[in-house]
């Protein structure tokens, strides 16, 4: 995996791509955050900057909360069966909508499982691509997220949703 890394809206992010797909994103506080996430993911270099451009537009535009379609552009590596069933359903939440986690493990076959769905939520590799800032607390509560509770909110205003 090549990696890339960018100053977004959301701030540092690391994007790490392999034949041509997005397999990796990382948002970190800082340059060095982001970068050392990916190597730890097993990025093993930068990646050619006009080969990964659209993918890095992609990125770029989703974490200013731009409406993106990542179909055919993000492929998921590694993950438990149970985990790659969670990923995929995260694709499938709409813009400016919000489901629990309780909802999330229904979809996934796994009524009673929200705390699972949390940690496969948590273990998400594209964020902001597989929208997991969308999934939130049956309580009305934001839940948890990866790059912080404000990274969170402000995805989520920027679909419309109000927090």
């Amino acid at each position: 995996m090549k990696y890339s890394l960018l100053k977004t809206k959301l701030g540092w992010t690391g994007v790490g791509t392999e034949d041509g797909a997005i397999c990796a994103i990382t948002l970190g506080p800082t340059k060095d955050a982001a970068l050392r996430e990916l190597l730890e993911r097993g990025a093993d270099g930068p990646a050619g900057a006009k080969r990964v451009a659209p993918l890095i537009d992609l990125v770029r535009r989703a974490a200013g909360g731009a409406p993106v379609r990542a179909n055919g552009h993000v492929r998921i590596v590694g993950g438990t069966a149970f985990q790659r069933a969670v990923w995929q359903e995260l694709a499938s939440i709409p813009r400016g909508r919000t489901i629990s986690y309780a909802e999330l493990a229904r979809r996934v076959g796994r009524p009673g499982a929200a705390r699972a769905v949390g940690q496969a939520v948590g273990a998400n590799p594209v964020p902001i691509l597989l929208p997991c800032h969308r999934v939130v607390a049956s309580d009305g509560g934001l839940g948890g997220f990866g790059g912080g509770l404000p990274m969170k909110k402000t995805l989520l205003r920027a679909e419309g949703v109000a927090v």
